[in-house]
């Protein structure tokens, strides 16, 4: 089947948290939360070595949804169902919609770091992809000494099925690093 045919919600809800395809307007939030965040994200994250706007943020979030709707890629925003307020970031990226399979990946404003909400976020994602999209295999793939991504799916009992050793760069680009593999099968 052609996966831009496939019926799925675009928003879901865990016991604290709203979880939703970027609309229109989520750039100001998400912007702010980058800016607020941006030193710990820079260890990580390629795109907080890049000049942060608002416009070019919301721009981003344009294009996810865009990607959403076509099932390219389905980046999630992760909001607090009481409040509203931004979590973080997340999504079901690298779809293979024959296996299926996809690839999760997060990153949270550090005034919420801590309180479990990227975990539960996580454990809301992985049940959206096993009983919404059927898949088969969920992985993330995390930096060996990123401690703080590599406890999420430890937590939520992923198996690493692997250290790919010398696979990426640091996000400076002056070392190699090495990336863990952790999946859950269905």
């Amino acid at each position: 089947m052609n996966p831009i045919l496939m019926e799925f919600p675009d928003q879901f809800t865990t016991e604290r948290l709203l979880i939703r395809c970027p609309l229109p307007g989520d750039g100001k939030v998400v912007y702010e939360s980058i800016v607020s965040s941006i030193q710990e994200l820079r260890e990580w994250l390629p795109f907080a070595h890049k000049e942060q706007r608002e416009e070019v943020v919301e721009a981003n979030l344009r294009e996810a949804r865009l990607n959403y709707l076509k099932r390219e890629d389905l980046r999630l925003l992760i909001f607090h169902k009481e409040t509203n307020e931004f979590i973080g970031s997340s999504g079901l990226h690298h779809p293979n919609w024959d296996v299926p399979k996809f690839e999760i990946g997060y990153w949270i404003d550090s005034r919420h770091s801590r309180k479990g909400y990227m975990t539960e976020a996580v454990e809301g994602i992985t049940a959206f992809a096993f009983n919404e999209l059927k898949a088969r295999r969920v992985i993330i793939r995390c930096d060996t000494l990123n401690n703080k991504s590599r406890a999420i799916p430890e937590r939520l009992g992923f198996t690493l099925e692997g250290i790919l050793r010398n696979d990426d760069t640091s996000v400076d680009g002056s070392t190699l690093r090495d990336t863990c593999i952790f999946a859950k099968v269905k």
